[in-house]
């Protein structure tokens, strides 16, 4: 008989002990530790908690700072900043904020300026356009002063515009062309049209 282990105890026909069906192996006991493999020897376990890291791809960059890691076999110190809550504020039309690489924490926020978001209001938007989810109320005439000059034609050209005071013109009255007739000298009747 060459075993010289026991690994199955049979006693009066019942079994008390049965050890050949264990899987149990040294790589899966903690180290240090003694247990019985499914021959009935003594074995010593080897397992140091150590995990197979061979297939990890982070780098330093990707852990957060001062926390370590293993990756394929190696520690790793990250290096990765901790941001925490970031704000940020946009104050024109096209203006971008530019998120900080690092860790966030979930938290942070950008936003309208909000100098800029205090002019968002339905009276500063033009009546049936929609900014940000505000619908403009303004006519276009709010605080406002028109002028309705008259204007007599002449013989040279003439540009038109508000006087001082007044924002723009409501209307412009031509009057009628300057027509007069009167007796001459000659014996005759000068037509003036449009001037002296």
């Amino acid at each position: 008989m060459a075993n010289t282990t026991y690994n199955k105890v049979i006693y009066g026909g019942q079994t008390l002990i049965d050890l050949t069906a264990d899987t149990v192996t040294a790589a899966k006991v903690l180290e240090g530790y003694t247990f019985h493999d499914k021959s009935g020897a003594i074995l010593t376990g080897e397992c140091t908690y150590n995990a197979d890291t061979s297939d990890g791809t982070a780098t330093a960059a990707e852990i957060l700072a001062t926390k370590t890691a293993y990756v394929n076999g190696a520690k790793v110190t990250g290096t990765m900043t901790n941001r925490g809550s970031v704000t940020g504020t946009i104050s024109t039309r096209d203006g971008e904020y530019t998120i900080p690489s690092g860790f966030h924490d979930g938290s942070g926020k950008v936003s309208i300026d909000s100098t800029e978001r205090a002019k968002i209001i339905a009276s500063n938007i033009r009546e049936g356009i929609t900014i940000l989810g505000v619908e403009g109320t303004m006519s276009g005439t709010e605080d406002v002063t028109a002028e309705s000059p008259s204007v007599t034609p002449a013989t040279t050209a003439q540009t038109v515009t508000p006087s001082t005071g007044y924002n723009y013109l409501a209307q412009v009255t031509v009057l009628a062309i300057p027509y007069s007739e009167t007796d001459n000298s000659a014996g005759g009747i000068t037509v003036t049209i449009a001037g002296s």
